[in-house]
């Protein structure tokens, strides 16, 4: 089988837990290898941490200039129009990680989703409607793009959901996360929503959250 290309970070003792973390529109899987050290995780959760690099693919809002992304934008309004075929390949993809981590010995109950802006729209898709329970999705200055076509799979109606975002966010404002929160519970499930006084990136504080969550769902499923 063919998967995307990822680098991975393996724990120091052998791994029971995995991270599969996805960037956001033109940076590749090395953007987010530099916070590991700040989540405070203790070694005896023995997370791999995956971050997997999307294609380079033509973008339409930058003028059809290649880049790497996990699917095409084709106009920057409010509501985000977006290449839907293309996202939910690249969910498939990330469905095959799973697969892979699952075949390596990590049962389901430990792999987490975890998604920056446009890497996030694609983490809620697969994480939302994989057929075998998660431990939780990380939800980053990202937005739902497929609240309309999205399946959810009743393997994980119970799956954890942590939203982070920016309220000075002018790349995804923050009325986006709102909605996805909104369309979350609407259908059953009850994220949680952080939110921080900064822009479209992440915050030394919310880096301490995710650790926190990550330890919470992890030690949860062991």
């Amino acid at each position: 089988m063919d998967y995307l290309p990822a680098f991975e970070v393996e724990p120091t003792s052998p791994a029971t837990a995995s991270v599969i973390w996805l960037h956001g529109l033109g940076a590749d899987g090395y953007d987010f290898e530099p916070i590991i050290p700040a989540l405070g995780l203790p070694p005896e959760l023995a997370i791999r941490f995956i971050f997997p690099h999307a294609p380079a693919i033509p973008v339409t809002v930058n003028g059809g200039y290649v880049m790497p992304a996990w699917y095409d934008i084709l106009e920057v309004e409010l509501e985000r129009k977006v290449d839907v075929a293309q996202l939910e390949t690249s969910a498939r993809d990330i469905g095959k990680l799973i697969g892979r981590e699952i075949a390596r010995g990590i049962p389901s109950e430990r792999i987490v989703i975890a998604g920056f802006s446009q890497g996030g729209a694609v983490a809620y898709h697969v994480a939302l409607s994989y057929p075998q329970p998660l431990a939780g999705l990380l939800a980053l200055s990202t937005y739902l793009a497929t609240a309309d076509t999205l399946e959810p799979n009743a393997a994980n109606a119970q799956l954890p959901i942590h939203i982070f975002h920016g309220r000075q966010d002018s790349i995804v404002p923050e009325l986006l996360a709102l909605k996805a929160y909104r369309w979350l519970s609407a259908k059953g499930y009850q994220p949680a929503y952080s939110e921080y006084p900064l822009g479209h990136n992440v915050f030394p504080e919310e880096i301490a959250e995710i650790g926190r969550c990550l330890c919470a769902w992890l030690l949860a499923a062991t």
